[in-house]
């Protein structure tokens, strides 16, 4: 396309240019550069000494704000063992002390962000069976066969509860919420379509170990829209 200088510098072919069709405009694509973390702790390598394999995490996709790391006790009031769940923040708590907590970034599944208060901490597994509810195989009946009456899916890689499992009752009562490993780290931060609070495999271990029987567990109230849809 003839700019006003080019058609002054040109203007003795100015009508022969006037019958070509327009120059294609040129549009450069502005890709922003891939975010630059520094190296993930050690912890975050690869477990040998479980019952299965269980990966490294790649480096470049965990950002540090989601890193398993000590801070400040946001709760000093709640007793050592006290776990706090922000479904909004994608962040779980484990109370160390007064002044002290582990934080661990987590993503949250439908089931994260539709359940709220406080339930104890009934009960904790290793590789444990996942036993699909009967409301969720009438949505997808293809679970079927991982049914609580057929037994649950076998523990494993391919187990949506991954390494360790913290189950929740309230009344004495099932919530049917979980605090789970399997998660994607590039999900980390999000909410997803299913589940209820996915770690890394690396840090629910880490949490199973420090886990106390009989703790509460409060899941703080979520701000975000409702309509999440599990898959």
């Amino acid at each position: 396309m003839l700019t006003r200088r080019s058609f002054v510098c040109l203007g003795t072919v100015a009508g022969l240019a006037a019958c070509a069709p327009p120059e294609p405009a040129v549009t450069r694509a502005v890709v922003a550069p891939p975010p630059s973390y520094p190296p993930l702790p050690a912890f975050y390598g690869a477990i040998s000494d479980e019952p299965y394999q269980i990966a490294a995490i790649p480096e470049g996709v965990l950002a540090p704000a989601y890193w398993r790391q000590q801070v400040a006790n946001p709760w000093p009031s709640y007793k050592r063992g006290t776990i706090v769940v922000d479904p909004d923040a994608a962040l779980l708590h484990f109370v160390q002390s007064a002044d002290t907590a582990l934080r661990y970034g987590v993503s949250v599944g439908a089931a994260g962000f539709a359940w709220q208060g406080t339930a104890r901490l009934q009960f904790k597994r290793t590789w444990p069976r996942w036993k699909v509810p009967t409301t969720m195989i009438a949505r997808r009946p293809d679970l079927a066969p991982y049914s609580v009456a057929n037994g649950g899916m076998d523990p494993g890689p391919g187990n949506p509860l991954g390494a360790r499992a913290l189950y929740l009752f309230q009344n004495g009562v099932d919530t049917l919420y979980r605090i789970h490993g399997n998660a994607d780290p590039k999900e980390l931060g999000r909410a997803v379509s299913s589940g209820c609070i996915r770690m890394l495999d690396q840090d629910v271990i880490d949490l199973y170990q420090r886990a106390v029987h009989g703790a509460d567990v409060i899941v703080l109230a979520s701000n975000k829209p409702a309509g999440l849809v599990e898959s």
